[in-house]
């Protein structure tokens, strides 16, 4: 028997949690290596197609990481951030995506404590859940539909 690895698609904001990232691995405190990074400029960028074509293409978690309310460069980004999460968590439901497979954090650009901890327990939750297997889910969903 193979032991699950989650694959995690994480969008970092660059002015704190990817700085965080960074701090992490620059201070060789080690966290599940299970995710790829992408550094976007604000939590605010990621669209929710981002993320529904992260996981389409294969993630089995998506991980979203910005700057603590009131702190955010561009004044209320993270804020926007937080509404189309929670926007985006009712309608994952609707499309058969469990909504703990996405994580929101603020995390700043001090805290390479937290990011490596925040990415272990998120590692852990998504080995939980099991793989995604969204195509086979969809088709799952079809059969049943048609009879």
């Amino acid at each position: 028997m193979t032991m699950f690895e989650p694959q995690i698609m994480s969008f970092l904001c660059k002015w704190c949690t990817s700085a965080a990232a960074d701090l992490a691995g620059t201070s060789r405190i080690e966290h599940a290596p299970n995710a790829v990074s992408m550094r976007v400029m604000c939590s605010s960028r990621v669209d929710p197609q981002h993320i529904l074509y992260a996981f389409r293409e294969g993630a089995d978690g998506v991980f979203l990481g910005g700057c603590h309310p009131g702190d955010c460069h561009y004044v209320e980004g993270n804020y926007k951030t937080l509404r189309r999460i929670a926007l985006l968590k009712r309608m994952m439901k609707d499309l058969g995506i469990d909504p703990r497979r996405l994580r929101l954090e603020w995390i700043s650009a001090a805290e390479g404590r937290k990011y490596a901890q925040v990415m272990d327990e998120f590692t852990e939750q998504i080995r939980a859940l099991g793989p995604l297997r969204l195509n086979e889910n969809a088709l799952l969903r079809e059969v049943e539909h048609d009879e």
